[in-house]
């Protein structure tokens, strides 16, 4: 007898979260043979040095539980790579905690050091993963909203913000969806409303090494600021290995003590052979991440100037592998619209960002391009949507 259709079950912190949107995007792209410019992964893979240092370690017997904070190589490595980026000196026994991908260290820090009913101030549009684990954690989120063209923070409404109850303020710089990156003004004013106000710092720089315009500049950087950081950082977006889940946070010993608490629960220990190659990879010579950022620079110019071609409005991305767009010119009332037409109709899949706001309203006129993909892919994308959209 056929098994009877059973309501799904879900607790009611996720229910409002269902499927991700970068899933149902890359489903749908299945189904039209659809060129995928939605979710943030690489189409090419990673550099052989780091691939071939983790064969060397599977055959070498590193397949066992890792030290749960990380293999030494691996804590030593983020030190010495933070202290060449930003100038800080740590300590990578005590304040570098290794975990399964940058969305483990997120979840390690909102888990471990935020309270039920803490409230948490976050910069819409925001990576999905931010709020859903806020609400796992029983946080109270409050959302400052960044608007086109530039994404500026609007300084006095992040002021007015800031209450006795705020526990915390999560960036991400360089941005995603935006490819904004904070400025220095920007972040010396977020540091001084967290050290007027004592609140924590979280903040995620995956997109540190894509940073075009400007250079990155870490928030654990800005005097008296390291104390009151957690920085989150992978090896995916760096070295396109988005697969391997190799991310860390970085935090003084007294915030340490609790991502590690939560982490030791989450996942307990990464995985140990990954962990040895991205040692290796950390310790690149700076001509990889030059090239890095010179490759990335002429596949964003490609992308941006066949989607301005396209008839688009194009919002400038000075960091990250996206580019954030205004597609009212096609005559949609909204970014699901839009970017359900595009997969049928055009056979390109961008991702709707509505869906990165507390109120999906604030982002109903724009959709996020990625171009972390083989030139020829970009290439072919541009081609179709020069070809077959109309302005209305």
């Amino acid at each position: 007898k056929p098994t009877e259709q059973r309501p799904v079950q879900v607790a009611k912190r996720l229910e409002k979260f269902k499927t991700t949107i970068f899933t149902q995007m890359s489903m749908l792209a299945v189904k039209h043979g659809a060129i995928n410019l939605g979710q943030g992964f690489p189409n090419f893979d990673g550099p052989d040095f780091v691939k071939e240092a983790a064969i060397e370690a599977i055959k070498a017997g590193k397949n066992q539980y890792a030290r749960g904070y990380g293999v030494p190589e691996l804590n030593s490595a983020v030190a010495e790579r933070f202290l060449k980026d930003s100038g800080l000196q740590i300590d990578p026994d005590k304040e570098v905690t290794v975990t399964s991908g940058c969305t483990e260290a997120i979840a390690a820090t909102i888990l471990g050091l935020i309270n039920p009913g803490d409230e948490v101030i976050l910069f819409a549009p925001f990576y999905d993963s931010y709020e859903a684990t806020l609400s796992m954690a029983g946080a109270n989120v409050k959302a400052i909203t960044l608007r086109p063209p530039d994404f500026a923070v609007p300084l006095e409404e992040l002021k007015a913000a800031v209450s006795k109850n705020t526990r915390a303020i999560m960036i991400n710089t360089p941005h995603n969806p935006t490819g904004k990156m904070f400025t220095r003004e920007e972040l010396e004013f977020i540091a001084d409303l967290c050290k007027e106000n004592d609140v924590l710092l979280f903040a995620d720089e995956v997109y540190d090494k894509l940073a075009f315009e400007a250079d990155h500049i870490s928030m654990a950087s800005i005097p008296g600021m390291y104390e009151r950081t957690v920085t989150m950082n992978s090896l995916g977006k760096t070295f396109s290995l988005t697969g391997w889940k190799i991310g860390w946070a970085i935090a003084p010993p007294h915030l340490t003590w609790g991502v590690r608490q939560a982490h030791s629960f989450l996942t307990f220990a990464t995985s140990t052979p990954m962990q040895s190659a991205a040692a290796a990879a950390l310790r690149a010579p700076d001509s990889y991440f030059e090239e890095l950022k010179r490759d990335y620079g002429a596949k964003k110019a490609l992308l941006v100037d066949g989607l301005k071609a396209a008839g688009f409005i194009v919002y400038p991305s000075s960091g990250t592998y996206f580019v954030m767009v205004d597609h009212t010119p096609f005559g949609f009332d909204n970014d699901i619209e839009f970017c359900e037409y595009l997969i049928r109709e055009v056979g390109v899949v961008a991702i709707p960002p509505s869906v990165f706001y507390l109120n999906p309203e604030d982002g109903k006129n724009l959709v996020r391009f990625t171009f972390c993909k083989d030139d020829d892919t970009l290439r072919a994308a541009v081609d179709r949507m020069k070809a077959k959209l109309r302005k209305k």
